[in-house]
This record gives structure tokens, sequence and C-alpha cells, in this order.
């Protein structure tokens, strides 16, 4: 059970972390908020899931790289809508719009050349 909630409670106080820095640097803020912890968080759910099993560790590897190009594209196009003036919530959907269109044409090109 405590290999469950341990990644929970590190990313709660990444979260808790973000909130306190951003009070002394937005950048900070920023490099914190994009740490590479989550994905090391989640090879530890996999790898601790799937009975330490290598090949289960290099599919779900596989698939991060598909995903990291997706978030790219959702940061991107959140930066782009912020600069045209695009309050919060429009902001994160046109993020998100563009994350699931990318993902999904990674995840289908994924697919084809698997095939």
């Amino acid at each position: 059970m405590s290999r469950q909630i341990a990644p929970v409670v590190l990313s709660i106080l990444l979260i808790i972390a973000v909130a306190i820095v951003r009070s002394y640097s937005k950048t900070l803020a920023a490099l914190t908020a994009t740490m590479p912890i989550n994905i090391p968080l989640a090879l530890w759910i996999v790898y601790s899931a799937n009975g330490a099993d290598q090949a289960a560790l290099v599919d779900f590897t596989g698939s991060l790289l598909v995903g990291i190009v997706g978030t790219v594209a959702c940061v991107a196009a959140m930066w782009l809508a912020a600069r045209a003036g695009l309050r919060l919530v429009p902001t994160i959907a046109v993020g998100y719009v563009a994350w699931a269109i990318v993902s999904g044409a990674c995840l289908g090109m994924r697919y084809i050349l698997a095939r």
C-alpha cells in the first residue's frame, strides 16, 4: 500500500513547493512545475505494479516519449494563447486541444509503425 501512496504524497509536496516558490520567483516556480519528477514517480508505480518486469518498463518509457510530444504541444499552444490575450480557462482549453490532437496523431503513427 505504501508503494501506491508514496508517489501521490510526493506529487502533493511538489504542488505545495510550486505554490511556495511562486511567491519568490515566477521562473523558479515554472522550472519546479516542469521538473521531471512525475516521470520517475510514474516509473516507480509501473515498475512496482508489474513485479519489476523490465519489458513493462521499456514499454512504458516508450509511451512516455509519445506523451512528451503532446505535452510540448500543449505548453506551446498555451503560451501562444496567453500571448494572444486569452484568459486562463480558454488558454488551458487551447492547450488541452493541442495536446489531444498531437497526442492522438503520435499514437496513430505509433500504431501504424508497429504493424
